[in-house]
């Protein structure tokens, strides 16, 4: 799989934002795990590890809205747009704290965005020429 394969296809990317997004969220208990024997009570978690769910976020935004662009569905458009939503209100509430939440919440809504993009790409991709960008 090569770059502008990737930039041409919007679900591909999806597909590899929304399951990197998954393996952070997997990962990031370990890593702070693995940190806690050296010093306690301090935030040695770097800066770029943080800001990964922002940059997920904004990888995903622009693979839906491509996507939205292409699909010959209008329901998945919905699909698409609530699943990021409530990817986004998770994240922010998590860096915030605002509502105790499930750590569930998050893998949820980021596998049912991987599967809408799998979807997508299988069963809603209309020809070229009959898709009017938004």
């Amino acid at each position: 799989m090569n770059i502008s394969h990737i930039r041409r296809n919007s679900d591909t990317l999806g597909i590899i934002a929304s399951s990197l997004c998954v393996i952070h969220c997997l990962v990031t208990p370990f890593f702070f795990i693995a940190h806690t024997g050296s010093i306690i009570l301090k935030d040695l978690h770097p800066f770029w590890w943080r800001s990964l769910d922002f940059i997920f976020l904004g990888l995903s935004f622009m693979a839906i809205r491509r996507s939205t662009k292409t699909s010959s569905k209008p329901e998945m458009k919905y699909a698409f747009w609530i699943s990021w939503l409530l990817l986004f209100i998770i994240v922010v509430n998590e860096k915030l704290g605002i509502v105790p939440l499930p750590e569930e919440a998050i893998y949820i809504t980021s596998l049912s965005l991987v599967a809408l993009h799998f979807y997508n790409l299988i069963f809603c991709q209309c020809e070229q020429k009959c898709c009017k960008p938004n």
